[in-house]
């Protein structure tokens, strides 16, 4: 249990997040407010006075999980009424009333929109959990079964690495309202953060020790500054000029937003990773028109010459949807022959969830068993380009940043390379996090490849991402020097 430094008990918020970056940024917003009202960051919920849980609604499996683990939290509830639990994120903004009747021992909800109200919520609520010690968190954990019980991944943890990526949120909602889509209606229209807030976040994030940092944004490439005009291409050329910057990259784009001016300006941004996220969702036009889309395949595909043409060593990965309403078996081998032309490294797939609230959901629905055999073909078309694509780093070394352990093997670390390609390698002798978050930047030999990723072992580390190897103190070669 941690206390403050007069050995009072520290008020505790425990954060799980499902659904998208901008749901994780939301979640690190909250625990960076957390934490400047007093309170400490839980690694279980059983351990918290405060359980947030930050939910999806994007598909039918998360907004599923989300009431599951509300019922799960009711066991904290139960044992100890002092805890409090709160549901934030899509599906709280979508559901407020519902979820009040199906979860009533929910004690507060915050859509997406009201993450001040939120933190307001927990300044409130502080004194009371820092004055009074939980009953019962002090209990040998080994005759606690709550922790097996209840499970779940806690969020917003700082560790070693934690401070090398950033989320820096840039712009919320979504103003295209494709008719699978629910975000529209829970995050609402556009909404555009002003250039100067998110210049001096990033610069905040960089000061902190970020090495990484990712600009999130429900349709990113569409934002603009009302004060300036300024565009994403002039964003991402600013922040890209920022002193002490050294990886930039963005997250999720829509392909009717990036123009030839915009494409060219990141091509001028020299710390922009090789990769750009473009959903596609469907190859076939007549489905592409029912999704509202606002594309056509063959406008897609300019997209892609444009990437090319101005980042020719881009990685493309992309967003897929199989059996949504009205799609014929032509319609799927429409895309099933455009992911085997080896366009996306690497891809997103989905059967459609009917979301409540969306046009698609009042459509006739494709058989559940048209759409499982549909998604298998195309899994198993994507990970054969997938595979191609992780083949061709064999042999190679590749400067990528660590992540921490292995999920699979404490024994190994685990590293995403800069067009978004997951790394795992065994543990170098003397291997400890705190040094190697000081040199975060791993060259890995690539010895096998997968379609997850690639495995192989560590030949050094640096301090940036620019700057020399070095091994057992010592310096062997920039093997950036020659890029």
């Amino acid at each position: 249990m941690e206390r403050s430094p007069a050995g009072q008990k520290m008020a505790s918020v425990y954060i799980e997040t499902f659904g998208c970056q901008m749901n994780e940024a939301d979640s690190r917003y909250v625990a960076d407010r957390a934490r400047s009202l007093g309170y400490a960051i839980a690694t279980s919920a059983e351990a918290a006075d405060v359980v947030v849980l930050n939910t999806c609604t994007v598909r039918d499996n998360a907004e599923r999980r989300a009431y599951g683990r509300m019922n799960h939290f009711n066991a904290l509830k139960r044992r100890d009424s002092k805890v409090r639990l709160v549901v934030m994120g899509c599906l709280a903004e979508q559901d407020r009333d519902r979820m009040q009747r199906l979860a009533p021992h929910v004690d507060a909800v915050f859509g997406t929109r009201e993450l001040r109200r939120l933190a307001d919520k927990l300044a409130e609520w502080e004194p009371d959990f820092a004055r009074t010690p939980r009953e019962g968190a002090d209990d040998d954990i080994r005759d606690n079964m709550l922790p097996f019980a209840l499970g779940g991944t806690a969020d917003a943890v700082q560790d070693a690495f934690s401070h090398l990526r950033a989320f820096v949120t840039v712009q919320r909602g979504c103003s295209y309202y494709c008719t699978f889509c629910i975000v529209p209606h829970v995050r609402g229209r556009f909404d555009h953060r002003p250039a100067t807030a998110i210049i001096e976040e990033v610069r905040e994030r960089i000061h902190q020790g970020a090495r990484e940092v990712m600009l999130v944004g429900q349709t990113v490439n569409a934002w603009h500054d009302a004060a300036s005009g300024a565009d994403f291409g002039n964003l991402c050329s600013t922040v890209g000029r920022l002193d002490g910057l050294e990886r930039l990259t963005f997250i999720s784009p829509h392909p009717k937003d990036f123009t030839e001016k915009i494409v060219g300006d990141l091509a001028g941004v020299a710390a922009l990773n090789p990769r750009v996220h473009l959903p596609l969702q469907s190859a076939s036009d007549a489905v592409l028109r029912r999704m509202n889309r606002k594309y056509t395949l063959a406008q897609f595909h300019e997209k892609v010459e444009l990437i090319r043409r101005h980042l020719p060593h881009c990685a493309i990965t992309t967003d897929l949807i199989v059996g949504f309403p009205g799609e014929t078996e032509s319609d799927f081998r429409a895309t099933l022959e455009y992911v085997r032309s080896g366009v996306f490294a690497n891809a997103f797939t989905f059967i459609y969830s009917m979301r409540r609230g969306t046009p698609a959901a009042r459509w006739e629905q494709v058989s559940r068993a048209d759409a499982l055999e549909r998604f298998e073909r195309l899994i198993e078309a994507q990970n054969a380009v997938t595979r191609a694509y992780h083949d061709r780093k064999l042999g190679h070394v590749t400067r990528a940043l660590i992540i921490g352990d292995s999920k699979k093997d404490p024994d190994k670390l685990s590293a995403k390379t800069t067009d978004n390609v997951t790394l795992v390698a065994a543990k170098p002798l003397g291997y400890s996090a705190e040094a190697y978050a000081q040199t975060p930047w791993l060259d890995i030999e690539i010895e096998h490849a997968h379609v997850w990723g690639c495995s192989g072992r560590v030949v050094g580390r640096s301090e940036r991402f620019n700057g020399p190897t070095v091994t057992a103190g010592r310096t062997i070669v920039n093997l950036m020097a020659a890029i």
